[in-house]
């Protein structure tokens, strides 16, 4: 299945970021912990160019530690600040800002030495949809400004929001990309939500998924949904649909005939993946680069 989704309203975000860049002082590049290599858009590159970054990995309460801390390191060897949060509960939310005016101390210090009293710095927030922009943007505002929901694409404008007095946010809508040049990105960004599921055919995602957890987190699979025998050969797809038959089973998803509704089973595995019910989950990490 391949997998695409871009939007009207992404492209003129895209427009509207790069009218934007000269205000801007800093850019805030907002991934998803669980699957940072495929929650970054490769356009960022293109459209930011050279402007100071600081990545943030969100949904850190998600995610492997273990694994987050590997992408931390990965990130600091390619030359880039990064820090990993959960704007949900506020989790090392305020050090944003902090770490913010580090990277821009240079430009801070050159303002002070020609006696001009430095403004707030200007923050641009940048990430796929779905990724918890907006609800970092709350936290970091310390109120209810911008909109927000467990579903992609709730951003669909630009707005200037405050941070304390030392940062002013542009929030903007998430973006993707026109085209997933490799599908096993799209897949992911499916298993987390980044992604409608009404372009999707939740099977083939589910599908993936349990692949996936099976091949990474076998034993959290077992406890969480009851499946005793793990399969012989993970490429083997009879193998992989059998456990989901397992899991479907065990939740009590059976039809006529004593069959397993694979739809309804595919559902009940992506909800509880999203939701955090199969614990502290890392999808792909910097090996996969």
């Amino acid at each position: 299945m391949t997998i695409q989704w871009f939007p009207g309203h992404m492209t003129r975000a895209r427009r509207q970021i790069q009218d934007k860049l000269k205000l801007i002082d800093i850019v805030i590049e907002l991934l998803d912990a669980r699957v940072p290599i495929s929650s970054r858009n490769p356009m960022i590159d293109e459209i930011l160019r050279d402007k100071p970054r600081l990545i943030v990995l969100n949904k850190s309460d998600l995610a492997d530690s273990r694994t987050t801390e590997q992408w931390i390191a990965a990130f600091a060897e390619q030359g880039h600040a990064c820090i990993a949060v959960d704007s949900s509960t506020g989790t090392r939310v305020n050090e944003i800002p902090v770490r913010a005016r580090a990277i821009l101390h240079a430009m801070i210090e050159r303002q002070i030495a020609k006696g001009i009293k430095p403004r707030a710095v200007r923050g641009l927030i940048v990430g796929i949809p779905n990724v918890g922009k907006s609800t970092l943007i709350n936290r970091l505002a310390g109120r209810n400004i911008a909109a927000t929901g467990d579903r992609p694409g709730v951003t669909k404008g630009q707005q200037w929001i405050k941070v304390g007095t030392e940062m002013e946010l542009l929030d903007t809508p998430g973006i993707l990309w026109p085209k997933f040049e490799d599908q096993i990105v799209g897949y992911r960004l499916a298993m987390t939500g980044a992604i409608r599921e009404q372009v999707l055919n939740v099977e083939d995602i589910a599908f993936f998924a349990v692949k996936v957890l099976v091949k990474r987190y076998w034993p959290t699979i077992a406890e969480r949904f009851g499946v005793e025998t793990p399969p012989k050969d993970i490429e083997d797809a009879d193998e992989i649909v059998r456990v989901m038959e397992d899991i479907g089973r065990k939740r009590g998803c059976l039809i006529s005939g004593g069959r397993v509704d694979l739809e309804k089973t595919s559902g009940i595995i992506l909800r509880e993946l999203r939701a955090g019910k199969l614990g502290r989950i890392s999808l792909e990490g910097p090996d996969d680069l």
